[in-house]
């Protein structure tokens, strides 16, 4: 396939327009995405839906990662990496939707992947995503552009590596098992890698979980960069994080200054309980490699979610 998006982090990004204390103005700017006529009344918590693109609009030869997005010729916009971010009492719980989850696009009625549907825009995919199961109340989106410029402008991460890993296509290159200080540029190519491959007993080894494998390590980015911009206080710091993500974030248009603020208080410890949506992996009668909801429990881990705001998703045909 062709470059794979950079992880959404707009669960950290709304903390630093929020909890930490952009300026109204400031926080005004931000684009908006004319989406929340397609958002289902909240019962018992909020779901926001988190969401990356591989758009490089925006981005110039001369900025400091343009290397890692420049690449590849990419034509308009579309969405691989999905996650739901759920905060309830104070609770935070992230759910993964693989990119090749199969389902019917609310736009057409024709099946495809679900992250496809976002290619008529992000109501269509708010849609989809409700179609299986899970209510949203809030949407959010980056880009490339904003990626490694936030994590450059977070002092890097910090990530766990097993053993020494690389991936070619998207140019992660880990020399030495243990932590490992990533920059803007590293980050990306860790959480777009779909050929992960780390070294064991002198001979390259490829995750065999493909997509699934990358959600981990997008998890485990997503819990690093959060608990940096949500740990940092300097204030010329946190005004270059404001400024690195401005390009490349819109927010939905219900989104307001105080909600915000209480996403952001209530993300300042950020150890979400992490899930992943039960599939089935199988091949489709024109060739397709894609993932099917398994049946119970699939809705079994959505319930989690929706406190059953909806009823039971489809089944796909």
């Amino acid at each position: 396939m062709k470059v794979a998006v950079a992880i959404l982090i707009v669960g950290p990004l709304v903390v630093v327009v929020g909890a930490l204390a952009l300026a109204s103005a400031k926080f005004s700017q931000i684009p908006r995405a004319q989406v929340s006529g397609a958002f289902t009344p909240a019962i018992g918590g909020t779901n926001y839906l988190i969401v990356g693109t591989d758009s490089r609009e925006g981005i110039k030869a001369s900025d400091p990662n343009a290397g890692a997005f420049l690449g590849t010729n990419v034509a308009g916009s579309r969405t691989d990496t999905i996650m739901v971010l759920h905060i309830e009492n104070g609770r935070q719980s992230l759910l993964s939707i693989p990119r090749d989850l199969w389902v019917k696009d609310p736009s057409t009625g024709q099946m495809g992947r679900i992250n496809s549907t976002f290619t008529s825009g992000p109501t269509n995919l708010i849609k989809a995503v409700e179609s299986i199961g899970i209510p949203i109340q809030h949407y959010a989106e980056i880009n490339f552009v904003s990626f490694g410029k936030l994590v450059d402008s977070a002092g890097g991460i910090d990530i766990n590596f097993a053993f020494p890993s690389r991936d070619t296509n998207s140019g992660l290159n880990i020399a030495t098992a243990g932590p490992n200080h990533l920059n803007g540029t590293a980050a990306l190519a860790y959480v777009r890698s779909r050929y992960f491959e780390e070294l064991k007993n002198g001979k390259w080894v490829t995750d065999p979980r493909s997509d699934l494998g990358r959600i981990d390590r997008q998890r485990q980015f997503l819990t690093a960069l959060t608990n940096n911009v949500t740990n940092t206080a300097n204030p010329l710091t946190l005004s270059n994080m404001a400024d690195a993500m401005s390009a490349g974030l819109k927010i939905d248009d219900a989104l307001n200054l105080l909600d915000a603020l209480k996403l952001g208080w209530s993300m300042r410890s950020f150890h979400p309980i992490s899930a992943s949506l039960p599939v089935t992996p199988r091949t489709t009668n024109g060739g397709a490699d894609v993932l099917d909801l398994k049946q119970p429990d699939a809705k079994t881990m959505m319930n989690q979610f929706n406190h059953d705001a909806l009823p039971n998703p489809p089944t796909a045909n």
